[in-house]
Formats: structure tokens, C-alpha cells, sequence
């Protein structure tokens, strides 16, 4: 059996990853891969906390279900934020990008 130190090992270096990739790349598209790296990384830590502690209850893998649906749903909102700002702008670059700035 894995010990669960070894996932939240994994768990914090997905975590770091996404966390450089939202906070280093410009590219719009870069940033949303790092926001959805930071999701998984939250999701491992629900299944291994939810299979170390009582696997008879359910509660980890419903939450780590509900973590899904919202990557979904901001990944088809951000792509087509993104879409649409590249249609104006005819860029993708974050700090291009002054549409909401007064």
C-alpha cells in the first residue's frame, strides 16, 4: 500500500506546477492549464484523504466529482472568454489584455 505522505507529495508538486503557470506565462491559454493543474492536484488530495480515512463513505469521491464539473464548466468559459478576446484583440496575451481596466 502507498503511503498517503506520497500523494500529498504529488499532490503539492501539481499544485506548485500550476501555481508557476498561472503566476509566470502571459498566455491566456497557459494560464488556464495552470488553474486546471492546481483543480487536480486538490482532487488527489480528496481521493487519498477519502481512502485513508473511512472508504466506506463516499464523501471524497463526491467531492472530487463536483471539482470535475466545475474544471468543466470553467474550461468551456474561459476558452470561449478567451475565443472571443482573440477575435477582438486578435491576442491572447494576459497583460495585453485591458478590455475591464478603467
Amino acid at each position: 500500500m502507498i503511503p498517503l505522505s506520497w500523494y500529498l507529495y504529488l499532490s503539492a508538486a501539481l499544485f506548485a506546477i500550476g501555481l508557476y503557470g498561472v503566476l509566470a506565462r502571459k498566455n491566456a491559454i497557459a494560464i488556464l492549464l495552470g488553474i486546471e493543474l492546481m483543480l487536480n492536484a486538490a482532487n488527489i488530495n480528496l481521493v487519498a484523504f477519502w481512502r485513508y480515512t473511512d472508504p466506506a463513505q463516499m464523501a471524497g469521491q463526491v467531492f472530487a466529482i463536483i471539482v470535475f464539473a466545475v474544471a468543466a464548466a470553467e474550461v468551456a468559459v474561459g476558452l470561449s472568454l478567451v475565443i472571443s478576446i482573440y477575435r477582438a484583440r486578435k491576442t491572447v496575451i494576459a497583460d495585453e489584455l485591458d478590455l475591464m481596466k478603467w
